[in-house]
């Protein structure tokens, strides 16, 4: 069960990344899922780090950790998929 939500935390994460991040991504949806999934973790990482990981209610401040992170890495994984996919797409339409 554990990974069926980090699934839907991971596809929820990237999509909302795509979202915020400006202009057009190019990653497909399974890609950004996993990002998405790469940035919940990381933004775990990062609030234990900071001493919030574990508050009493709704984790707001650890979910802003994820988002940021999901953020950061969306726009990055984007970069990176385009530099090794872009020009053949480019060729082909």
């Amino acid at each position: 069960m554990g990974w069926l939500w980090a699934i839907i935390v991971g596809f929820l994460l990237g999509l909302i990344a795509k979202a915020i991040i400006p202009g057009k991504q190019h990653s497909p949806l399974w890609l950004t899922t996993i990002f998405g999934m790469l940035g919940a973790i990381a933004g775990n990482a990062i609030a234990g780090a900071a001493g919030v990981a574990a508050t009493p209610g709704i984790d707001w401040s650890r979910h802003a950790f994820q988002l940021v992170a999901a953020i950061i890495i969306v726009a990055l994984g984007d970069m990176a998929y385009m530099a090794m996919w872009g020009n053949k797409k480019r060729q082909r339409a």
